[in-house]
């Protein structure tokens, strides 16, 4: 079973960043695609970015050019850089994990944008 925890979830003005990491309890090396999720209340879980064994990267629509997603395979974590964040842009950020057909999901961080 692996475990991804994730970190850097927190309060920011509109306009401004965090950086969400997410650490995986074991090698990610091989690990088919990464990824962030968001879940805002009363809505569904929506991908936010990917990205696969071999550095593609795709993005939702509305982060596109504002989010960064990167892996390090080294230290096994998956990093979301977040810029100008928006209103819209408020959620429980979980880290999302396949490998073949198995997936895993963390627990979550909580990030708020509000002035």
């Amino acid at each position: 079973q692996v475990q991804l925890v994730e970190s850097g979830g927190g309060l920011v003005q509109p306009g401004g960043s965090l950086r969400l990491s997410c650490a995986a309890s074991e090698s990610i090396f091989n690990f088919n695609a990464m990824g962030w999720y968001r879940q805002a209340p009363g809505k569904q879980r929506e991908l936010v970015a990917l990205i696969n064994v071999g550095g593609s990267t795709s993005y939702a629509d509305s982060v596109k050019g504002r989010f960064t997603i990167s892996r390090d395979n080294a230290q096994n974590t998956v990093n979301l850089q977040t810029n100008s964040l928006k209103s819209e842009d408020p959620g429980v950020y979980y880290c999302y994990s396949r490998l073949l057909r198995r997936e895993w999901w963390g627990q979550g961080t909580q990030v708020t944008v509000s002035s």
